[in-house]
C-alpha cells in the first residue's frame, strides 16, 4: 500500500498536487487499513500534497457528475478497474485511456482495455490509448516530460482535426482504420518536431 501511495503522491507532484484516495472504509476492514496507511504516508512524506478521501460509490458518482474535481486517484485494484472503465466513457471510448503499473524498479504501460479479441486482425482498434501509454512512459519512467507533452499534443491535434476510429465516430461520422489513426498521429507529431 505504501508503494502504491508513494507512486500516487509522486505523480501528483508532477501534476496539480492533489490526490484523492478512494476506498470503502465505512464497510470494509481492508479499506480502513488502506485509509490509515495513506494518511500516515501523507503526513510523514508528502505534506505538500493535498489529500482527500472518498468512498468508492460516491467516487463513481462524482466521476460522472464533476470529473474535473479529480487529478490523481489512488485506490486498490478492484475499485481502480471499475473506475477506470467508467472514466473511459467520459472520453467517448475505452480506447482512449492509457494506464501504468509502476513498481519500484520496473513499470508496464498499456491501455486500460484488454486485447479486444472480437476485432483482432481487422485493423479497427483505436490505438490512442497505446500511444498515450507511451507518453506516460516518457513522463514517468524516462523523465522526458517534453516528449510526453509532444505526444499528447499530437493526439489532441489529430482529434481536433476530426480524425476518428470507429469507436469515436458517432452519428454516422466517417472513421479511419487503426493504422490510419496511427499514421495521422505520427504526421501530427512530425509537425510538432
Amino acid at each position: 500500500m505504501r508503494r502504491i501511495g508513494r507512486t500516487a503522491f509522486e505523480a501528483a507532484r508532477l501534476r496539480s498536487g492533489r490526490v484523492c484516495s478512494v476506498e470503502k472504509a465505512n464497510v470494509l476492514d481492508v479499506s480502513e487499513l488502506w485509509r490509515s496507511v495513506i494518511i500516515e504516508l501523507h503526513a510523514s512524506e508528502y505534506p505538500d500534497i493535498e489529500l482527500s478521501h472518498m468512498y468508492v460509490d460516491n467516487a463513481a458518482m462524482q466521476l460522472i457528475r464533476n470529473p474535473r474535481q479529480f487529478d490523481v486517484i489512488v485506490t486498490g485494484n478492484l475499485f481502480g478497474d471499475i473506475l477506470s472503465d467508467e472514466a473511459s466513457m467520459l472520453t467517448g471510448s475505452i480506447g482512449m485511456l492509457p494506464s501504468a503499473s509502476i513498481g519500484e524498479k520496473f513499470a508496464m504501460y498499456e491501455p486500460i482495455h484488454g486485447s479486444a479479441p472480437d476485432i483482432a486482425g481487422q485493423n479497427k482498434a483505436n490505438p490512442l490509448a497505446t500511444i498515450l501509454s507511451v507518453a506516460m512512459m516518457l513522463r514517468f519512467s524516462l523523465d522526458r516530460a517534453d516528449l510526453a507533452d509532444k505526444v499528447e499534443q499530437a493526439v489532441d491535434n489529430t482529434l481536433d482535426a476530426g480524425v476518428r476510429t470507429v469507436d469515436l465516430a458517432f452519428g454516422g461520422a466517417a472513421s479511419v482504420s487503426c493504422s490510419a489513426m496511427g499514421d495521422a498521429v505520427c504526421a501530427a507529431l512530425e509537425e510538432l518536431a
